[in-house]
């Protein structure tokens, strides 16, 4: 009998990891909001530090207002350039852009990202 509570416990569990596998894969989602973030903060940048990267602070959309993220480190990936959060009025609606890693390359810096 305690053979088949484990199996049966077994199957229960991989049904629910299956289910929620797909949750994960859902990690893309554009904000696009009407009200424009507030001016940028000002923070103390700390002192430069080997194999960190200080990522600036940014307002972020939580429910229905923008709310300050205060800057962090964030590790260096050599190869990589890192691009900050930003927002970008687009027709007068502003559009979040998430902070990200991007590969090196010079183009990005002609076109601007």
């Amino acid at each position: 009998m305690p053979m088949r509570k484990l199996i049966i416990g077994s199957l229960a569990a991989a049904a629910l990891a299956a289910l929620a596998a797909p949750a994960d894969a859902r990690t893309n989602v554009d904000v696009f909001v009407n009200v424009g973030p507030p001016p940028v903060r000002y923070e103390v940048v700390p002192a430069p530090r080997i194999g960190v990267l200080w990522a600036p602070g940014h307002w972020a959309w939580r429910g229905h207002r923008h709310v300050w993220v205060p800057g962090h480190w964030v590790r260096n990936r050599p190869g990589f350039a890192y691009a900050p959060a930003r927002w970008v009025d687009r027709d007068g609606r502003w559009h979040y852009e998430p902070a990200a890693w991007r590969r090196w390359d010079e183009r990005y810096y002609a076109y601007g990202w």
